[in-house]
């Protein structure tokens, strides 16, 4: 992928320096956009600058489809972000609960035009939005916005995220991507039916006036999603190995975790001084600690770390033995 960047950079220079839909376009975003839709098994897929600014982008192109908007509260800050955008009123549920989705569905009233905004893989604690059951619940006509930055790549028997998780189909589900977390690069992309692409090019300021991401990034995710496709079921293997191995060290010393499907470990500090002394103890031991705070979370933080399917197993035991002496 290294390879890649570089030779993007002699190949096509730094950036287009213009939106696609003026003299920014360029064969290298086609090739790009048709090995993504290839890779998800999608009707189309649209490249995005930023994973951040799918859900904007997409929302701008929607304003005005829907007439409520159910949001899951601990959704990416994304998510509430491009809320906005879709001029129809905001109703939030609490996290995960499809009792709390048939009652807001309710409050809506009859004859309500939905559509329900969702990360797919949650980054704060692994745990994956119950996909199918929200499709159950709710009316037939209703559309699902699943953010799946961290579960593209991750979940599902060959990496297509959350969707495949859940084993639901495409037909009114939208999927939002980053390229920066499993395909290793920068940029996002939004992965629905050539209708919606269509609607995005006409509708949304934000693409239509932004220049494109660089070209030699989207050489190198090029490479990404390739690597994916030949490699993606041994990395997999070894990032599940590697998570369970992680979850079973802190298991056996009495620490519990919530057995989710994503590849994070969760640890909420007591308090200011235990997080202090955390902090200091992980950088003794040369491990960086990963203290968030998102909207949603714990109002004092936690410290979040995703496991890599390239960590040594050695790196992993130095983490399980910083934690497990607190």
């Amino acid at each position: 992928m290294v390879e890649a960047l570089e030779e993007g950079v002699k190949k096509y220079g730094l950036n287009v320096a213009a939106s696609r839909l003026t003299s920014g376009s360029h064969i290298l975003y086609q090739r790009l956009e048709h090995s993504l839709k290839t890779f998800f098994t999608a009707p189309a897929a649209l490249l995005v600058p930023t994973g951040y600014l799918t859900n904007l982008v997409l929302a701008q192109a929607l304003a005005g489809n829907f007439s409520h908007a159910l949001i899951d509260e601990e959704a990416h800050p994304s998510l509430a972000d491009a809320a906005q955008l879709l001029e129809c009123p905001l109703v939030r549920f609490k996290h995960l609960d499809i009792g709390e989705v048939v009652r807001s569905v309710r409050r809506c009233g009859s004859g309500a035009r939905l559509l329900l905004l969702t990360d797919g893989l949650f980054s704060r604690d692994g745990s994956v939005a119950p996909l199918a059951e929200y499709f159950r619940v709710l009316p037939k006509d209703a559309w699902l916005l699943v953010d799946d930055a961290h579960g593209a790549g991750v979940l599902g028997s060959t990496g297509k995220g959350s969707l495949e998780h859940s084993g639901l189909p495409r037909d009114r589900i939208i999927q939002t991507i980053t390229l920066s977390k499993a395909f290793g690069v920068y940029g996002g992309a939004i992965l629905g039916s050539i209708s919606l692409r269509q609607n995005i090019l006409s509708r949304s300021r934000m693409f239509i006036g932004s220049t494109p991401l660089p070209l030699p990034l989207a050489n190198a995710a090029l490479r990404g999603v390739r690597v994916l496709q030949s490699e993606g079921a041994g990395l997999r293997k070894r990032l599940q190995a590697n998570t369970a191995y992680l979850r079973n060290a802190l298991q056996l010393t009495g620490l519990v975790f919530e057995q989710t499907p994503g590849p994070i470990i969760t640890i909420v500090p007591d308090g200011p001084r235990h997080s202090a002394q955390l902090k200091r103890d992980l950088l003794r031991a040369k491990i960086y600690p990963p203290y968030v705070q998102y909207p949603g979370g714990p109002a004092i933080g936690c410290f979040r770390f995703a496991i890599s399917s390239e960590h040594e197993r050695s790196q992993l035991d130095r983490l399980a033995t910083v934690l497990k002496s607190k």
